[in-house]
């Protein structure tokens, strides 16, 4: 098998290229340097001259509050560039896996969402990446979609690396309390994906570490992790205003991986203390 990932110099790219080596499964990272998603003609001769088995499509504009004031980047970005992929995925007969998020739902209520539910993005970023997917389903029948959330890993910048500086610089921090989801590693999302790749399981996922808890609650998860004297003060997200809104609940019932029959991701608890470790190791704590 042959896979071709885009986004390599991001968090998840990093760690499904890490993976697929792992499994000693021939693989191409790739990102801006190698070749524009969002030329078309550039897209479908770089991913015909290469003729992936799999592509797996990591690359977006993430960007949340910027991408209010930056549309068209992000629309050219989210949905024209994941739109070339899948039409090149579709030249070459290559399955395509493409990486979603929790902000295609609108966050009200306190139920997990099924892979069924209707989506209702309320930010500009949640309604690319949702009209992405809906590029990836109108072009292909042999995908996967993984909506994920809440991702931290050791290539780049997250919240946990954010938390860790403030939390040496300052006695408390305020972070909001009434958003809830789940904190996911990214090489725990990493192997999600590899096993779903060599299946015919296609369908849409969600894909992140067990368990909910409040950013607050991250937060102070990480403080006591890291060995910070530093006090988490829990806010509303009223408080804390951002250009775009952010969903309330962006708890993803794992359901859709019962019925698949593929095993849950460790808990976020679990994945946090392993990332203590990969930071130690790396000796960037």
């Amino acid at each position: 098998m042959k896979v071709l990932v885009t986004g390599y110099n991001g968090q998840l790219g990093y760690d499904v290229i890490k993976e697929l080596n792992s499994r000693s499964i021939e693989c191409l990272g790739v990102d801006l340097q190698d070749f524009d998603i969002t030329d078309k003609a550039q897209t479908m001769e770089y991913v015909r001259n290469y003729n992936p088995d799999a592509v797996v499509h990591c690359a977006a504009y993430t960007a949340v509050d910027r991408a209010e004031d930056d549309e068209e980047t992000c629309y050219r970005v989210n949905v024209i560039g994941s739109e070339n992929l899948a039409t090149s995925c579709k030249e070459v007969d290559a399955k395509m896996l493409y990486v979603s998020t929790d902000y295609v739902y609108g966050g009200k209520g306190e139920t997990p969402f099924e892979t069924t539910d209707e989506p209702d993005p309320k930010s500009v970023y949640g309604r690319t990446k949702l009209e992405g997917e809906n590029a990836v389903r109108k072009y292909l029948d042999k995908y996967f979609i993984v909506r994920t959330s809440w991702v931290f890993g050791i290539n780049g910048n997250n919240f946990v690396k954010t938390m860790l500086r403030l939390g040496a610089e300052r006695e408390a921090l305020t972070v909001v309390d009434d958003q809830i989801g789940s904190p996911t590693y990214t090489p725990d999302l990493a192997r999600l994906i590899c096993d779903l790749i060599v299946t015919d399981k296609y369908g849409i996922y969600h894909g992140t570490n067990e368990n909910y808890c409040s950013w607050a609650e991250f937060a102070s998860e990480i403080m006591k992790l890291g060995g910070r004297n530093c006090e988490i003060k829990p806010i509303p997200s009223s408080e804390y205003p951002a250009k775009a809104q952010r969903p309330l609940n962006s708890r993803l019932s794992k359901s859709c991986l019962d019925k698949s029959g593929i095993k849950h991701l460790p808990t976020w608890q679990d994945a946090l203390e392993r990332f203590f470790d990969e930071l130690r190791s790396e000796k960037i704590i």
